[in-house]
């Protein structure tokens, strides 16, 4: 009987973290963090962070912020908003970790994205161009 309970349980957990995944992906840009997102999800801040990882491979902060540098990385392609425009639409409160992050994930610095790869895109399709532009997560953009 408590295998079934855990087993439901764990079901519900995996639910939760789809909806908080899912509220990332919506609301990237505004300011979200860990223990707002664990309210809205009905469960501690610790037990979200573990269960997010689980399954994710990673924690939500983590993944907010590649979600913030996937529309970083659109914007800067269109060329018309400054590096701190850009980073504060995204949501970033400050240019300093969004350069860093930025940086790890693509593997240059958001000024240089913006000048090099302002034409990236250019011919490809939307739905193909977000597949082919997304940043590599986890700190495994190849060195410069």
């Amino acid at each position: 009987m408590s295998d079934r309970r855990a087993h439901e349980q764990r079901l519900r957990d995996i639910a939760a973290i789809r909806r908080v995944r899912d509220r990332i992906d919506r609301e990237y840009a505004e300011p979200l963090n860990v223990e707002a997102l664990a309210r809205g999800a009905h469960m501690s801040a610790g037990h979200l962070s573990r269960e997010f990882r689980r399954i994710y491979g990673e924690s939500p902060y983590s993944y907010l912020m590649t979600r913030r540098i996937e529309r970083a990385m659109t914007l800067l392609r269109r060329g018309d908003l400054s590096v701190t425009e850009v980073c504060f639409a995204v949501g970033s409160s400050s240019l300093g970790t969004f350069s860093t992050r930025f940086t790890e994930l693509v593997g240059v610095p958001p000024s240089v994205y913006r000048q090099d790869h302002s034409q990236a895109a250019a011919g490809i399709p939307p739905c193909l161009a977000k597949q082919v532009t997304r940043p590599v997560r986890n700190r495994e953009a190849s060195p410069p």
